[in-house]
């Protein structure tokens, strides 16, 4: 599926049962010392090489960001593109499933944090909340999570997630 955007990029969106069953997402805090969305939440994922295919991509930023192999990586399928408004991106996402337990090895250079969030408790903090960026003030859906707000274009496609997941629920 084509999205409005001048670049494609894609992103992994890792899924993992915890013992107790709860199903959890993993993503990145990018460092606040970047020039492109500094400090944000986001799933591990970038900017698409010539000649490379999305889903590569995205296996490819996994494993650059935070260390995890695509051989590891159960790829269920796509979520429909996500474009950015700002920096003019249309974000292809991909869902794959892993092992609970995996040792994170966050690529220093570009990851502050890895965050294994439940989707429970992210459901839960839906809202929509007004932000300020770049001193412009604006409201947006977001989610909550252990003191973590996710909200952009990793708020859309994680709305995207939910959406699918409590539809087979039904």
């Amino acid at each position: 599926m084509d999205v409005h955007g001048g670049k494609d990029a894609a992103v992994l969106v890792p899924l993992f049962e915890d013992p107790r069953g709860a199903l959890h997402a993993v993503f990145t805090r990018r460092r606040h010392d970047l020039r492109r969305h500094p400090g944000e939440i986001s799933f591990p994922g970038g900017r698409r090489d010539a000649h490379e295919a999305l889903l590569d991509t995205a296996l490819r930023e996994a494993h650059e960001e935070v260390g995890l192999p695509p051989s590891d990586v159960d790829v269920l399928g796509a979520l429909p593109p996500t474009p950015t408004f700002v920096t003019n991106y249309a974000i292809y996402p991909f869902v794959g499933l892993i092992e609970h337990g995996f040792a994170w090895v966050p690529q220093d250079t570009e990851v502050a944090e890895v965050m294994e969030l439940s989707l429970d408790e992210l459901r839960a903090g839906y809202g929509e909340r007004r932000l300020v960026r770049r001193g412009i003030p604006f409201r947006t859906p977001t989610y909550e999570a252990g003191g973590h707000v996710i909200w952009g274009a990793t708020a859309r496609i994680l709305g995207e997630l939910i959406g699918r997941l409590d539809a087979t629920t039904r």
